[in-house]
């Protein structure tokens, strides 16, 4: 960014935080003059010594009326002596000059500039740097205190775009991240995440002290009591206007605090192991992503978007033998049945990719103890159908269409009402499909624009049983009406226009649930119960297919994918490439948990091109994009119909993949329901370039695969959601071949 000048800066208050960020402008060059303003003795004198200021007063009526428009005034003194400092910049400062300050209660600030004003001036941005220190004073200052930390700007209606913009921008020159938003949220949020931790570590620290059985304490105390106490060590006299002008909140705070405390307490005394693996399981959860979380909770809009870069350079095969991680939809189920059931399910293979791990941690936040994932493996202690507990917010969701639309149905006929919200790609997403037949089952829900998350449900309605009839077939529309029908009075049956992937009734019935299938039909009676069992998710099928099909396409492949799910309802994508002519044996067959299992070796055969069965889309709806690289790799024409849900994913699939194609050299002709893709006989397909996945996981490792055929790099946009599925793609596709970078 452009310096940003302004004329003088008057910093009331020459301490940590008022030294710092006048020593981060000058060392920007963003003012010409500093000025330092404090009581009589040695605090000015010192920072002029310092170099943090340039002159020194201890008098405001003597610095503010030489002021000009350009100035900035920045206030940094305690929390209650912001209304005294607001009298004097009445009374002696001149029109256009801007007034920020770093207090970290806003609404006391707000008061007091009322009590002052009677109004808020336009002139003033309330603001509080997320930064600090356990010293203090102006020797503690230091020009990269906010580098790489968070300011927090709380503007009103009355706030000025110009005095706004100016101090956005200082903070910036100073290395900040600067977020906005309402003064009433910031003192809420910072109540629970920076003014309760600072109650607890100066009264533990008290307590402590004056524990005449314990005089050695201090003496023995290892690195984590240093570390968790030392905020004990901040200004105390700036945290009293702190705990006075923010008392509300953070009584509240205190008190649920005290409440869980109580809690634990309870549970330790009884021995209750089950509550203390909550505790303390959520709480590891929690601080491994706190970052996300405060950012969440403080200003969801500001949310830094992930950027990666798949770099693909040309030519290669593949050759070894790997497994892929563990199926995603079953990882899914694993995580709602096993909460659902009563007693402990061991889950082992669990993928631990970011849709299965929103999905773990919304049933965290009902109430369940999870344990792990720790290499793939998850012990659940299950809480019974009724056992859910109202969570203490939305359930955030990510990027997981499957989680979103799974819980709607198990969520419709809970007793409370619910919330569920997603990442941006997931908010575009249509959720009517779901939310009809549940509405015809009795449940109210209600959905944002066009029919799109975020999803309200309303609890407490009695579900009926309904005969429903799928319009489209669809695995997660069907798997919502069935785990509804857990709640519902008589029976709840789907029928399907097609087989799709039949994960949700086999796990019904691995955890003792009566379920009766008929050929396209399946039927059960709500009131029934779930018995905890052992669960071994099988390599996920869909992951696999971007191997499958590397393999297939390159000269010189031979590849073993091992420990394969191979449910008759998912390996369209085998049957696909086996009537291309791809060479796939499946071998070692076995059922685990009730699921088909294979290793499958894959060679390089040429493919011809072919129409698709329209009997096998629903079979291999993931797995398109991966077979529209080997479609353009045969000889011949292939054509798609009938897979008009490939428009609704994550992204539209058709089209995303064919404006892919086309950068690359291959003109592929997208229709309403399909594509048609020309073959290519000749060694290098694709030409190279630059494709966009749309932030759609299976479009960017699709598009990876066709480096192996192309004759330049490959760069492929906004991959981070690989990690969604198939976090660890990149290092697999590397040891068995691809020559592929992250950037």
């Amino acid at each position: 960014m452009d310096q940003v000048q302004v004329g003088r800066l008057v910093v009331i208050g020459v301490g940590l935080i008022g030294g710092s960020f006048a020593l981060a402008l000058k060392t920007a060059g963003a003012c010409r003059e500093v000025i330092g303003v404090a009581p009589p003795g040695k605090t000015c004198e010192q920072a002029k010594s310092l170099g943090i200021v340039d002159s020194a007063s201890s008098s405001l009526a003597e610095v503010l009326p030489q002021l000009e428009a350009s100035d900035l005034v920045f206030i940094a003194v305690p929390t209650l002596a912001v209304e005294s400092v607001f009298a004097q910049i009445r009374a002696y400062m001149p029109e256009g000059v801007t007034v920020t300050d770093g207090a970290s209660v806003k609404g006391s600030v707000v008061r007091a500039a009322k009590t002052v004003w009677g109004r808020v001036p336009s002139f003033l941005v309330p603001g509080h740097p997320i930064a600090g220190s356990e010293h203090s004073g102006a020797a503690a200052a230091r020009d990269d205190l906010y580098y790489n930390h968070r300011v927090i700007l709380t503007p009103l209606p009355e706030t000025g775009t110009g005095h706004l913009q100016r101090v956005v921008q200082l903070w910036q020159v100073a290395g900040a991240s600067v977020l906005k938003m309402s003064v009433e949220e910031h003192d809420v949020v910072l109540a629970a995440t920076s003014h309760l931790p600072h109650v607890i570590a100066f009264s533990l620290v008290d307590t402590l002290a004056h524990d005449a059985e314990n005089e050695n304490i201090f003496r023995y105390a290892a690195g984590g009591f240093r570390d968790f106490t030392r905020i004990a060590s901040s200004d105390p006299v700036m945290w009293r206007d702190i705990m006075l002008a923010n008392r509300d909140a953070i009584l509240k705070a205190i008190d649920l605090y005290s409440l869980n405390l109580s809690a634990l307490r309870e549970a330790i005394a009884s021995g209750d192991s089950t509550s203390l693996m909550g505790v303390f399981t959520r709480a590891k959860t929690a601080r491994d992503q706190v970052t996300k979380v405060l950012t969440k909770q403080a200003c969801s809009e500001f949310m830094p978007t992930k950027a990666m870069t798949f770099t693909a350079q040309p030519g290669g095969c593949v050759i070894g033998r790997l497994r892929v991680p563990g199926d995603k939809s079953m990882s899914h189920r694993a995580i709602m049945l096993g909460s659902l059931a009563e007693g402990v399910t061991e889950v082992a293979g669990f993928l631990e990719g970011e849709d299965a791990l929103a999905t773990l941690q919304a049933f965290r936040d009902m109430g369940v103890v999870i344990e792990g994932p720790v290499n793939g493996r998850v012990t659940i202690h299950g809480v019974g159908l009724r056992g859910l507990k109202m969570p203490p917010g939305p359930l955030y969701l990510g990027n997981s269409g499957t989680s979103m639309r799974l819980l709607a149905g198990l969520l419709a006929g809970l007793g409370f009402d619910i919330t569920l919200t997603g990442d941006a790609s997931l908010s575009k997403r249509p959720m009517d499909r779901v939310a009809g037949p549940l509405r015809e089952m009795g449940a109210i829900i209600e959905t944002g624009s066009g029919g799109r998350p975020p999803l309200r449900i309303k609890g407490g309605r009695r579900l009926y049983g309904i005969d429903y009839r799928l319009p489209m077939a669809s695995a997660q529309v069907k798997s919502a009406v069935l785990l509804a029908g857990l709640y519902a009075s008589g029976e709840t049956s789907t029928v399907e226009p097609a087989p799709t992937r039949d994960h949700t009734e086999r796990m019904l019935q691995g955890f003792g649930y009566p379920l009766h299938r008929d050929g396209a039909k399946s039927t059960l009676c709500g009131g029934g119960n779930l018995k905890a069992c052992h669960i071994d998710v099988p390599a996920d099928i869909s992951s696999a297919a971007f191997f499958m099909v590397a393999a297939a396409i390159s000269p010189g492949s031979d590849i073993v994918l091992e420990h394969v799910g191979v449910n008759p309802t998912r390996h369209g994508v085998i049957n696909i490439l086996g009537l291309m002519g791809a060479d796939i044996q499946q071998f070692n067959k076995r059922e685990i948990s009730g699921e088909p299992v294979a290793d499958i070796r894959v060679r390089y055969s040429p493919l011809k091109g072919i129409r698709i069965p329209e009997t096998q889309v629903p079979l291999a709806i993931d797995e398109f994009p991966a077979l529209f690289i080997a479609a353009a790799c045969a000889d011949g024409e292939t054509v798609l119909t009938g897979a008009a849900e490939l428009r609704v994913k994550e992204s539209d699939r058709i089209q995303a993949m064919a404006d892919g194609l086309a950068v690359l050299g291959v003109e592929a002709k997208p229709t309403p329901d399909g594509i048609v893709i020309p073959g290519g006989r000749a060694r290098t397909v694709f030409s190279g370039g630059t494709v966009d996945s749309l932030g759609d996981h299976r479009i960017a490792m699709a598009f990876a695969v066709a480096s192996l055929r192309a004759k330049d790099t490959i760069r492929i946009l906004h991959c981070a959601n690989v990690a969604t599925s198939f976090p660890n793609f990149a290092d697999l596709a590397v040891s068995v071949g691809l020559r592929l970078q992250l950037a």
